[in-house]
């Protein structure tokens, strides 16, 4: 009787923390919290605080949440049993801080390359070219490359590993539990993100001078458009030119959602 009754409050807890739920949370801030996008990334589900800084979303224990803004430091949060079991939770960001570059005192540069390349003094320094050492010069990769990479993909090919006794565990083990999949939508959201504030950064400015929106609505405006199936595919390596028209046909569809939702 008392093995089966563990049993049974095993299994009841165990599906209680597997459960996605709805999370209550609140932001704090010593600047502005409102229109802080907060983003499930194991889900891939997202939401925006309001003024006082509240939020809700859908989470299961072990999802990570991130909380993302101009102001804030990025911020990662992963779901715990304690918030599962309260269903709320507090977050405290901390301010992005611009500083300037440090000034050094010495010999004023002209501007002429040439010049300034003969008046200055010292070596310069050696890299693994000078040394005949083959090095990678790519884009340096993010935690979650990094940790798909380790964590290897799943071919068939890998069972002819049965005849020598070489069978990799890792890709399969990776591959049934879920975890390489994850790994990839990860890396997917993270690429989007980061796509997305380097659009923001650089053609916001001029983009909204001819398509007017509210200083509210902007972000919002451009994770709608990171929404797009093939936001990807307008953006990623694409010249201003071509990403404008893509962010113009967006932003009147992002116009008939506004209207369509007053009406």
């Amino acid at each position: 009787m008392g093995r089966t009754l563990f049993i049974v409050v095993f299994f009841l807890s165990f599906s209680v923390y597997s459960q996605p739920a709805e999370i209550f949370g609140r932001v704090e801030s010593k600047t502005n919290i409102e229109n802080i996008h907060v983003i499930n990334i194991t889900a891939q589900v997202y939401t925006i605080t309001d003024k006082k800084g509240l939020f809700t979303i859908t989470a299961k224990l072990n999802d990570t949440l991130k909380f993302s803004s101009v102001q804030h430091k990025l911020k990662e949060v992963i779901i715990s049993n304690e918030i599962i079991l309260t269903k709320a939770i507090f977050v405290k960001l901390t301010e992005q801080v611009n500083e300037l570059d440090e000034v050094f005192v010495g010999k004023v540069l002209t501007g002429d390359l040439l010049s300034d390349i003969k008046n200055t003094e010292g070596e310069p320094p050696i890299n693994f070219y000078d040394v005949g050492i083959p090095g990678y010069t790519g884009k340096p990769a993010t935690q979650s490359e990094r940790r798909l990479s380790e964590a290897g993909e799943f071919k068939p090919k890998m069972l002819l590993g049965l005849l020598g006794g070489g069978l990799p565990l890792n890709p399969i083990l990776n591959g049934l539990s879920g975890r390489t999949k994850r790994l990839k939508n990860r890396v997917e959201i993270e690429e989007k993100e980061m796509l997305l504030q380097s659009i923001k950064s650089k053609l916001s400015k001029d983009f909204f001078v001819y398509n007017p929106l509210k200083e509210e609505l902007k972000m919002d405006f451009f994770y709608f458009c990171s929404d797009d199936e093939n936001f990807v595919k307008h953006s990623k390596n694409q010249s201003d030119f071509k990403i404008l028209i893509f962010l113009r046909m967006k932003y009147k569809k992002y116009l008939d959602n506004i209207n369509s939702i007053k009406k």
